[in-house]
């Protein structure tokens, strides 16, 4: 059978339909890269804002459109609302987030036990969803209360995934010739909490390095209260990527409690500065909503200066999505969209100029380069484009096509935001 898988969102939906195709394979069926090709299409939705969930649902209806293919609908949005995904056309299945880790072998009607076997080694996927690096599932769920937040409705409670089936799934990857791995979860910073006894994000870290010796291990989004000390010695070994992802969501004090973030302004600011006295060339990259309910324009100053001071290398800017089932859409107070859009606009401004004074830092250096995209249309060569291990996105030329290569580049010069470089 031909199958096709798609995803909406996050890194760990990457992850997760990464782990359902090599299940596909392991079971003798072959993946396609696109759903005009595929006679079963399974899709991982999204729900974290109001866009995603209307992208997951086109998602679905496209596939239709592209051929006669089953559809298998899986992840947040079809779980919060499985009626809904029912009923779109041609979709067969709906299968929530509580049963996909099953979700191969009941698709196939055979013993969950079979899907068990010993891993072929990762091969990326084809089409819109191929990646060099490879994104390791290592934690689900989340036992945080965000007053803004539908996922831990979706996804249920924190869990962690055992080290042995962490260190497991990243050897695979590396069989399959991957040379950076990224560590996924809901809630990452919280691997190991619920384990008697307690385990930390940082000792699967140091047993992934030891154990399985990948050329870059990095992290995906960690929430900032999770971050001891400790954490930050594992960048004296120079594979972990200097990057790290903070969602901040606010750089006002009362607006955070507001969210029930476990964070303060000046605690994030103190932990932005032990990260950067382990590396002082990490990147740091956030995420912002604007607009949250009750945010005055007082607040919004006060958040607006914030992360003008933080000097992001990077991030995401938001607005306020009120989904229904969370505390925040019922806060008094709603935000008019106009000025959500304002203040939006405003704060990807102040990001932007941060970003671009992080990458002014680095021209005239020569860095390692990932090359993760190659097209050949360019009369001087191979375009090729990747990330340094702190984050910087490289575009340069080259003789052959480098996909999955890694290449020292001298960084030469930025137009339209864009870093060029050349090959040393």
């Amino acid at each position: 059978m031909k199958v096709f898988v798609d995803s909406i969102g996050c890194r760990l939906n990457q992850s997760e339909i990464e782990k359902i195709a090599a299940q596909f394979r392991s079971a003798g069926h072959i993946l396609v890269g696109s759903p005009a090709e595929a006679e079963l299409v399974v899709v991982n939705t999204c729900a974290v804002t109001v866009e995603a969930a209307s992208d997951s649902r086109q998602k679905i209806r496209q596939a239709r459109r592209a051929g006669s293919a089953d559809i298998v609908v899986t992840g947040c949005w079809s779980t919060l609302d499985a009626p809904a995904a029912a009923a779109l056309p041609g979709v067969i299945s709906v299968i929530p987030n509580t049963r996909k880790k099953d979700l191969v072998s009941e698709i196939l009607k055979t013993p969950a036990a079979e899907m068990d076997l010993e891993p072929l080694a990762r091969r990326p996927l084809p089409g819109i969803h191929q990646r060099t690096r490879a994104f390791i599932k290592a934690q689900d769920g989340c036992n945080n209360h965000c007053t803004f937040c539908i996922t831990r409705v979706a996804r249920g409670g924190g869990q962690s995934q055992g080290e042995e089936e962490v260190i497991a799934d990243v050897r695979t990857a590396l069989a399959g010739g991957t040379k950076e791995i990224v560590l996924t979860g809901v809630h990452l910073g919280s691997w190991g909490h619920d384990f008697v006894p307690p385990s930390r994000l940082e000792r699967l870290a140091q047993a992934i390095l030891t154990e399985a010796d990948p050329i870059r291990l990095r992290f995906s989004s960690l929430e900032p209260w999770d971050l001891k000390a400790e954490f930050f010695g594992l960048w004296q070994d120079p594979r972990v990527c200097r990057h790290l992802h903070l969602p901040l969501q606010s750089g006002c004090k009362n607006t955070l409690r507001r969210m029930a973030r476990n964070v303060t302004p000046q605690g994030f600011a103190e932990l932005v500065r032990q990260a950067r006295q382990a590396s002082p060339e990490m990147a740091i990259t956030t995420d912002i909503i604007v607009g949250f309910p009750g945010e005055t324009e007082e607040e919004y100053a006060e958040s607006l200066a914030f992360v003008g001071q933080m000097e992001f290398s990077g991030g995401h800017v938001f607005n306020y999505s009120a989904r229904p089932g969370t505390p925040a859409a019922r806060y008094p107070n709603q935000v008019p969209p106009d000025i959500r859009r304002k203040r939006s606009a405003e704060m990807r401004a102040v990001l932007s100029k941060s970003a671009l004074r992080f990458k002014q830092r680095f021209l005239g250096r020569k860095m390692g380069v990932l090359w993760e995209s190659a097209s050949a249309f360019s009369p001087q060569g191979w375009k090729l484009e990747g990330l340094t291990d702190n984050y910087l996105r490289v575009t340069a030329f080259g003789g052959q096509n480098r996909w999955n290569e890694m290449d020292e580049v001298e960084l030469v010069e930025i137009q339209d935001d864009e870093i060029w470089g050349k090959i040393v």
